[in-house]
């Protein structure tokens, strides 16, 4: 079955497809462009799919996934290809959902991200966090940053990631990758171990929980660099989370180290594109004295405001900002500008002229759409197949 699993996850590459699920009395599917897709028309029996996970798991993880009832760690294709594996039981069996991971990193450059980003390089403490849903490039975003820090500066990195996804050499930093439940127990435990390790910089891959975010900041006011994650849409519901996690005896003080800490926040959503890919809109958020103040005082609806204002001057944006700027490169429609806009009135209003930072109609390009052409099978119902 392994082999057969091979064919799957080539099949995924070869049509750039970022996920593959894998379920137990189904057929396979491919997500594409956000959209998932049915790869051939045979579905999987529970057995097939308990033999793959069998066959990729050690003895040991597959007693761990007995056990906690999913697992997640990663699965090597040959020397260019690398996936994060998430495993789970369901009412029919197991499920696998594989996620790609290029082996090679690509720089904030290539990814064609704001400039600004560029900057949280160069800072020597403080907490920058990377926010959107699941599948937004929030990894992608954190490995660029990390992988141009190593080329650049001679520092100590500590990653803890659950798994490990982008495999870091050592370059100009050294680096140590812990991976939980293989390297560390949690993520509050290894980065409470990191205090003790002499970093210059510690990356999170999730800060899921108080505890963690606690130490996070704690990391953060004496003085080390902190890169982490969140699932959140924008910069102001960041702030709200992380306050929010904490009672109410203790936000004043949680607000207090926040706005004393919080350098940067990176938001990013991807977007249908006219020729049927995917482009990421990124609000940014920058450490600014007025930030700082309207975290500090509870003014935490001000700060999309203090973004859209500080666009020239600071380089921060807000999502929306970020959506008009592609609608000017013709790069979406207008009508994907108005379902993803956070504010669809204000807009509406901006595409049609009105407004601070309005969009001058003249200047916009038409692209060719280009299809992306799949297989149709007969016995599918006319859903869409490779």
């Amino acid at each position: 079955m392994e082999e057969k699993l091979k064919l799957y996850l080539r099949t995924m590459i070869s049509n750039k497809g970022s996920d593959l699920h894998i379920k137990s009395g189904a057929i396979v599917r491919v997500r594409v462009d956000g959209v998932l897709k049915m790869l051939g028309k045979d579905a999987l029996s529970a057995e097939m799919v308990d033999e793959i996970a069998r066959t990729i798991t050690t003895s040991q993880q597959y007693e761990k996934l007995k056990e906690d009832k999913n697992l997640d760690f990663t699965y090597v294709l040959g020397e260019e290809h690398r996936f994060r594996v998430n495993i789970f039981h369901q009412m029919d069996g197991l499920s696998a959902v594989f996620r790609i991971i290029p082996v090679k990193i690509a720089t904030l450059d290539e990814l064609n991200l704001p400039e600004v980003i560029k900057s949280f390089t160069d800072i020597h403490r403080g907490l920058v966090l990377v926010t959107g849903v699941t599948g937004s490039g929030k990894s992608t975003t954190l490995a660029a940053i990390i992988d141009k820090i190593n080329r650049e500066e001679k520092k100590h990195i500590i990653t803890v990631e659950d798994p490990i996804e982008f495999i870091h050499k050592d370059r100009g930093c050294l680096i140590n990758q812990r991976a939980i439940g293989q390297d560390t127990h949690s993520f509050s435990d290894a980065l409470r171990a990191a205090l003790r390790e002499d970093p210059d910089i510690i990356l999170v891959g999730e800060m899921r929980d108080l505890e963690t975010i606690d130490i996070a900041l704690h990391a953060a006011n004496t003085g080390h660099l902190v890169f982490s994650t969140l699932h959140t849409t924008d910069a102001k519901e960041t702030v709200d989370r992380i306050v929010g996690m904490f009672g109410k005896e203790e936000q004043n003080r949680i607000r207090s180290s926040l706005a004393s800490v919080l350098e940067g926040v990176i938001s990013q959503r991807l977007i249908p594109t006219k020729k049927g890919g995917r482009a990421a809109a990124i609000e940014v958020l920058k450490k600014t004295s007025r930030i700082e103040q309207l975290i500090m005082e509870d003014r935490d609806y001000e700060i999309p405001d203090a973004l859209f204002e500080g666009k020239e001057i600071y380089g921060t944006q807000t999502f929306d900002q970020a959506l008009l700027d592609l609608l000017r490169d013709g790069r979406i429609s207008e009508e994907v500008t108005l379902e993803y806009a956070t504010n669809p009135a204000d807009m509406k209003l901006k595409m049609e002229g009105v407004g601070k930072g309005a969009i001058v109609k003249e200047n916009m390009e038409d692209l060719k759409e280009d299809v992306f052409d799949f297989k149709e099978e007969d016995d599918t119902e006319g859903k869409e197949t490779f």
